[in-house]
């Protein structure tokens, strides 16, 4: 007889785990689809490789890992379902991977898909409302296993057709973690990640800076946001500057070479190459700026904010010379540092 094969929708988190290895343990072969976006997981692609092997050494885990990235970006437009608390689609995220791993099953020869989720373990995408949401929306509803609260669930066509056994499954409820643990002990795993939400769309501070970016107002056109938009998002001082540039200053060493790596021929880099201070880099600024006088003002700005924030200048010294390269061509501006109460309004927190 063919070996039943299962998907497994992976995050790395215990529950996900869990579930891949409760299926696994009545003999069904799991590959496991590990989802990746510049929110969530998107440091495995640095060494995909390494990642799986990792997991399959910790937990005994097939992965395949898989950059959906580009249709999330899309994704943020205009989800269906709107938003969390803060700029996260839970609802809507999760119909996306739903819908991307059911096609493919077929790919990948599986059968069913499984699903880490706990009912009532959150607010707004683990309800039963929302599930049934989830379900009908991706197409899932006849394929979609949760193994983890399978007994508190409708029985699915799955089980109906003795592909797994219903006795074996579980009902964990709630957002207690006393189940998950006692079975991680019982499964020999004691190394896993803290159970937070890990998206980086539910971070207070972070994410009202991608709202941003999304903004009706923003410079940069929706269609046009790409995955370094949003990694540039991620760290360093951020303001907006009045003509409409969008300013990322580098807080030390490591973030000013994070911020080098990342940036564009359509950006401008900005340093003092003679005075210990941050990089800066003004994003897309020879693309959406059209107004040549607005562009050279933004410039100036962000040449008086890398004084302002470099080392402290010897008295007497009033102005810093700023080095500006934008579009492969390189030039100095002298600015004196700006005072806090200039830019107090532009930064992005």
């Amino acid at each position: 007889m063919k070996q039943i094969q299962a998907l497994s929708l992976f995050s790395g988190g215990l529950d996900s785990i869990l579930a891949t290895r409760l299926i696994m343990e009545q003999g069904i072969e799991v590959l496991a689809i590990q989802f990746v976006t510049p929110f969530f997981n998107y440091t495995i692609l640095e060494d995909i490789e390494g990642h799986r092997q990792k997991m399959m050494e910790k937990y005994g885990i097939h992965v395949q890992v898989v950059d959906i990235s580009k249709g999330y970006l899309q994704l943020l437009h205009n989800p269906a379902h709107g938003f969390g608390k803060n700029f996260n689609p839970c609802i809507d995220c999760k119909i996306m991977m739903f819908t991307r791993a059911k096609a493919m099953l077929n790919e990948y020869g599986a059968s069913f898909l499984i699903s880490g989720e706990v009912l009532g373990q959150r607010p707004m995408s683990q309800r039963r409302d929302t599930m049934n949401v989830v379900e009908r929306d991706s197409g899932t509803r006849t394929i979609l296993l949760r193994p983890l609260c399978a007994q508190l669930m409708q029985e699915t066509e799955v089980e109906k057709q003795g592909l797994v056994d219903r006795s074996k499954l579980l009902k964990m409820t709630g957002r207690s973690r006393t189940p998950q643990l006692a079975l991680a002990a019982q499964y020999g795993i004691t190394d896993f990640p803290a159970p937070a939400g890990g998206c980086i769309l539910a971070d207070p501070i972070l994410s009202r800076r991608i709202k941003s970016m999304y903004a009706a107002d923003s410079k940069t056109p929706h269609a046009e946001i790409t995955v370094i938009d949003i990694r540039s998002l991620l760290f360093g001082r951020q303001f907006m500057l009045p003509g409409g540039g969008w300013l990322i200053l580098g807080r030390d060493e490591q973030e000013n070479i994070r911020l080098t790596t990342l940036a564009q021929e359509e950006d401008a880099v900005l340093l003092m190459e003679d005075w210990p201070g941050p990089t800066a880099v003004v994003k897309k600024i020879n693309k959406y700026q059209s107004n040549g006088t607005e562009l050279e003002r933004d410039l100036r700005y962000a040449a008086g904010l890398v004084v302002r924030y470099g080392r402290k200048q010897p008295e007497r010294k009033n102005t810093g010379e700023v080095s500006c390269t934008l579009a492969g061509e390189k030039r100095l501006i002298c600015v004196e540092a700006l005072q806090d109460e200039v830019y107090a309004e532009w930064n992005v927190q």
